[in-house]
């Protein structure tokens, strides 16, 4: 009987072996945790939607920081919940000095300081009574230049309280330049534009919807782009990069890994994915009814988004996922 050369399965013998030999890493540092705050509430408040995913109070958004922080993930990303009668068509709550992501910004940057990176979202559909992610003209449209004049001072507001990262997620034409001549001209050079660069219409936001209390009718297909369009996504991403994006984004996650790999394979800047609340849910659900191990799943996500090139990955398991990987 001849018997095999190659044995593949040498690499594979001991937990020690296969460590050595792995040709992708997930550690806590990669991994940054979303997170909301809402005002007007005494508690958290669950998000039916997304198990185990709540809206914070102030009190309860530092104590969650925190130890996220201390389970060592990379950062934090903070979205701001209004109260309805807060909400206008220009989404001016999330630009003002006492509005909440505003406020909760002040918090964690005393809280946590420098020990973490504090990244803001950068976008008006948590703040407008619309739900869109930017102003409307007479006809109901989404302003595209008029949009980005709010996003320039919505950047500047949270970089007043203390985001290391802003966030520009509507996918308007022109923003990261747009928010970049902004920040550099209010002193804030050193502040860094994480750019969503390719964010779909998708399905997969829907529990999202919930988390931030949306107040949408309609959708977003005139801005975000077809789900079908990959040669576009890379565009957008040379263009946000010519832009003066230092951080790129493709989102969603799992559904859009050859986008990624692609975004990867010619981006010099580093490239994040964000794992959204749509396919953090259908996993939770798959968990609860015993289909699938949490822990085994997630964590097989989560490689496979860093085997697709994504060096930072946005996950509402990343301090959970912190105290699995130790």
């Amino acid at each position: 009987m001849a018997f095999p050369r190659h044995r593949p399965r040498r690499l594979r013998s001991t937990p020690a072996m296969r460590r050595l030999v792995a040709q992708t890493s997930l550690e806590p540092r990669h991994l940054v945790l979303p997170m909301f705050v809402a005002d007007g509430i005494g508690e958290p408040r669950a998000i039916a939607s997304m198990p185990g995913v709540v809206q914070h109070t102030r009190e309860s958004l530092r104590r969650a920081a925190t130890d996220a922080v201390a389970a060592g993930v990379g950062g934090l990303m903070l979205f701001g919940v209004p109260r309805d009668e807060d909400k206008d068509a220009l989404g001016s709550v999330g630009i003002a000095e006492d509005g909440i992501l505003n406020v909760a910004l002040r918090d964690l940057s005393a809280e946590v300081g420098d020990a973490t990176v504090l990244m803001a979202d950068t976008c008006l559909d948590e703040f407008t009574d619309h739900g869109h992610c930017g102003v409307l003209d007479v006809e109901g449209r989404v302003d595209n230049d008029a949009t980005n004049d709010r996003y320039v001072a919505l950047a500047v507001a949270q970089a007043n309280s203390g985001a290391h990262v802003v966030g520009p997620s509507g996918m308007m034409d022109g923003q990261v330049a747009a928010i970049r001549d902004g920040l550099d001209a209010a002193g804030h050079t050193d502040v860094v534009i994480l750019a969503y660069a390719a964010k779909f219409a998708s399905g997969f936001y829907g529990p999202f919807r919930e988390a931030v209390a949306s107040s949408l009718a309609g959708d977003r297909r005139t801005y975000q782009q077809n789900p079908g369009n990959a040669r576009e996504a890379l565009h957008e991403v040379e263009l946000d990069i010519d832009e003066g994006a230092d951080i790129i984004m493709v989102k969603p996650a799992m559904a859009y890994l050859d986008v990624l790999r692609a975004a990867a394979d010619t981006s010099p800047v580093p490239v994040a994915a964000y794992q959204v609340s749509g396919e953090y849910s259908m996993i939770s659900a798959a968990a609860a009814n015993g289909w699938v191990d949490l822990p085994t799943v997630a964590l097989e996500t989560l490689i496979s988004i860093r085997r697709a090139g994504a060096d930072i990955v946005l996950t509402y398991w990343a301090a959970e996922a912190a105290t699995w990987l130790a």
